[in-house]
């Protein structure tokens, strides 16, 4: 994979970086999570340092390729120059006059940032054609490209994938990183080797569940997804989330598990709540005890126990997706207990990104005391079920 040292000498050259600034924002538009602004830090300070006019490109929600106040990179550009220490003009759009004009006046080490690439329907068009064309606007902007948003690298994009075939091109510091750290689960880890998976949906994990039974040595299953295994094992799941239709497939799991030897372990209890609120009264039941009238919303004491347990004995852990409603006070314990257990394991630990990285910095957590917390959710379990990122293989020589 081309790195920035490929470039060459990149003083007094544009260079335009494709990162990945898709915040949180509350209802007044501040940003509640500046992770990802941080981690693209690297690679921004190091391009400024060599002198080069540093041109940021990223998206921010979902504006659905049309123009919308509610999704503009405002905040993120206040936010970037107060982290760089350092002035960033706002573009008011992304390929259009202002764009233009801001990065033809630029200083060796400024920084300009693009509006949204959202704003634009090409940007992620499913007719070549079309993002090949914004593509090219991009890159008459600059003189060559870095890519170092590794949360769209699964995204065959115009300013992630298309842009890289115009410019001479390179991954970024946060994008080598990701691939680097994330190699150590997949290419040939310390075993044993545990992944956690959490978060809403069986089916939005069939494909790297289904890679991990023949790579790893024990899965963990938390969250609301938890309770469609739950329900496969013959156990009443009240009205918690449950996905009738990925019943038989989680029992098929559970059967190719046994079968090849991994250990995949579901809650033995969960703690539930009559309704998803943030106030209901929250009891612990056995998952065999669950009531019809009650909603799981969260693992149990025992399971979290259990988890940690499981944690300590490993050599690689990989956490995607939270235990429960961990925004909820009273249903965030299981989050914090498999958060608590892989900031003390000695393993190899990685925080594969979205919600569990989120947690991570909204409960409290060290980030330093976790080997690679990831930036990419969706990326990271791409790259966790053998896919070919269109990101990263159009950077690779």
């Amino acid at each position: 994979m081309r790195t920035i040292d490929t470039l060459g000498d990149i003083a007094g050259k544009k260079v335009f970086v494709r990162s990945d600034f898709n915040v949180p924002l509350d209802a007044e538009k501040n940003i509640t999570d500046d992770g990802r602004i941080q981690a693209a830090l690297p690679t921004l300070n190091r391009l400024i340092d060599a002198g080069a006019k540093v041109i940021v490109s990223a998206h921010l929600g979902r504006p659905k390729g049309k123009v919308n106040p509610d999704f503009s990179l405002a905040p993120v550009a206040k936010r970037l120059a107060e982290l760089l220490g350092k002035e960033v003009k706002l573009a008011a759009d992304t390929v259009g006059e202002s764009a233009k004009e801001l990065t033809a006046n630029m200083a060796d080490g400024d920084v300009v940032l693009l509006e949204n690439v959202r704003f634009d329907p090409r940007e992620d068009s499913k007719v070549d054609a079309e993002r090949e064309a914004l593509a090219a606007e991009y890159a008459a902007l600059a003189d060559a490209y870095v890519s170092d948003g590794f949360g769209v690298v699964h995204r065959k994009q115009a300013s992630v994938y298309d842009i890289a075939k115009v410019l001479p091109s390179a991954a970024g510091e946060l994008v080598f990183k990701e691939i680097d750290s994330l190699s150590k689960a997949t290419a040939n880890p310390e075993r044993p080797y545990t992944v956690i998976l959490g978060g809403a949906k069986v089916s939005d994990k069939l494909g790297v569940i289904a890679n991990l039974l023949d790579k790893a040595d024990r899965l963990i299953i938390g969250g609301g997804m938890a309770f469609t295994f739950l329900k496969a094992q013959g156990y009443e799941v009240g009205t918690s989330l449950l996905e009738e239709d990925q019943v038989e497939t989680a029992a098929s799991f559970m059967a190719q598990a046994k079968e090849k030897g991994v250990e995949l372990l579901v809650p033995v209890d969960s703690v539930v709540a009559p309704e998803f609120n943030a106030n209901a009264p929250a009891t612990v039941v056995a998952a065999d005890a669950m009531p019809a009238d009650q909603m799981g919303l969260d693992i149990g004491p025992e399971t979290e126990k259990i988890y940690a347990d499981a944690i300590a004995s490993s050599k690689t852990v990989v956490w995607n997706g939270p235990m429960g409603v961990f925004e909820f006070e009273a249903f965030a314990s299981g989050t914090k207990a498999v958060a608590a257990a892989l900031e003390s394991a000695e393993g190899f630990t990685i925080v594969g990104g979205g919600d569990s990285a989120a947690a991570v910095r909204i409960l409290g957590f060290d980030e330093s005391k976790f080997n690679h917390i990831s930036t990419g959710g969706g990326a990271s379990l791409e790259f966790l079920e053998g896919k070919e990122l269109p990101g990263i293989a159009v950077l690779e020589d």
